[in-house]
């Protein structure tokens, strides 16, 4: 056979190595054929590729069908492995009204389970959910394994102060944060755990706290007193030296708690029948930042001059009073709202007392609905002084 008449009857071949055994295809019998090249190795990769999808759901249909548990779940074996992981018993087994999953072997949620009583605690649990229950009293063995404890959660339940034992928390050693609101407690639980960083008990019948409900509470960082009966605090908050959240709004105080802790940051007073405010008032409150005392009796002769005159100040609220002037604030100020008070005069000395390059309000947000002032009385030039506000709400 001659050179020309062995290359124009070789096969030529189109392997897919990685994938499948060779697959032999014919493409031709001439030199002119291998010239198509492209075409021809596109058609063999498309033959190749359709062998092996075929060949694929072949295999997986058979091991399916083999497969014991292809009667019950073909997928079965996709989660198998969850059901392998054993509950974490130490300490005592998770009481069938509850959940502690076994991922997370240190919780127990038992919340909204229609509890009436206090469930057994295994000792490693550190976070603990009972609220939306109908628990209407703590015992003193109740938490007696509640050594590890960092979260209480007992809000929306039905605790009264008197049935609440003296001893009930004692074992709570290292509680950071427990949430008592929506009970009724007519006062604050004596023995609180000291260790709390977090305390929220709103929204109870509450009339008075004592230097003794609170005392020695170095950590406690938040405080929600909000939705109370409370007349009057005393000096119950000056030891509380890290409190930088205090939320005493909606209650029946006639003045500002005494010596608030230096370090609040945020402390809200609205909605109550607070009338005046005290020359100094932050002369020791520094690191303040929010201030709201919506809803209260507040009027222009009630407040010392320039009271609120101060640079840590970002937002004040002082809506639904009876002011009838903008009080001087400071440049630094971010959001005023003075809506529903008897401001009849629109005054830019109240937010610039002087106007040029550099001296400018940082106002962002004013709120003036519900005065006895119109869009009219606003000053043309209110825009060089409120520059970073973009409207004004009359």
């Amino acid at each position: 056979m001659s050179r020309k008449g062995w290359r124009t009857s070789r096969l030529y071949f189109c392997c897919c190595w990685s994938v499948c055994p060779p697959v032999l295809v014919p493409l031709g019998h001439s030199e002119r054929d291998t010239e198509k090249g492209p075409a021809s190795q596109n058609r063999c990769g498309r033959v190749c590729i359709e062998a092996t999808m075929h060949l694929g759901i072949i295999l997986l249909s058979a091991l399916l069908l083999l497969s014991p548990c292809y009667a019950q779940d073909p997928f079965a074996w996709l989660y198998s492995r969850r059901s392998s992981i054993q509950a974490d018993n130490t300490g005592g087994e998770c009481p069938a009204e509850c959940d502690c999953p076994p991922t997370f072997s240190i919780a127990m949620y038992c919340d909204g389970r229609g509890l009436t009583a206090m469930p057994t605690i295994p000792s490693r649990m550190k976070y603990l959910y009972l609220q939306n229950n109908a628990i209407a009293s703590i015992s003193d063995s109740a938490l007696v394994n509640g050594s590890n404890l960092v979260w209480l959660m007992m809000h929306h339940n039905q605790l009264t102060s008197d049935a609440i034992s003296e001893k009930a928390f004692l074992k709570l050693e290292k509680l950071e944060r427990f949430y008592l609101q929506h009970n009724n407690l007519s006062r604050v639980p004596s023995n609180v755990p000291r260790t709390l960083r977090d305390l929220r008990i709103n929204h109870n019948n509450i009339e008075k706290v004592t230097p003794s409900d609170l005392e020695g509470m170095d950590n406690l960082t938040i405080l929600h007193l909000h939705d109370n009966a409370i007349t009057d605090v005393g000096a119950s908050l000056k030891s509380l030296t890290s409190l930088t959240l205090l939320d005493i709004s909606n209650n029946k105080l006639t003045k500002v708690p005494e010596a608030l802790p230096g370090q609040l940051h945020q402390l809200y007073l609205d909605s109550n029948s607070i009338a005046s405010l005290p020359e100094g008032f932050f002369a020791n409150l520094a690191q303040l930042q929010y201030l709201r005392m919506a809803s209260n009796q507040l009027t222009d002769k009630s407040l010392p001059s320039n009271i609120f005159n101060v640079t840590g100040l970002v937002e004040l609220d002082l809506s639904f009073n009876k002011l009838e002037r903008i009080p001087p604030v400071s440049t630094a100020l971010q959001h005023l709202y003075l809506q529903a008070n008897h401001i009849k005069e629109f005054t830019l000395g109240s937010f610039c007392p002087i106007v040029d390059v550099s001296n400018f309000s940082k106002l962002e947000s004013l709120r003036l609905e519900g005065n006895a002032i119109s869009q009219q009385d606003i000053p043309s030039d209110w825009s060089l002084c409120l520059r970073f506000a973009s409207s004004v709400d009359i």
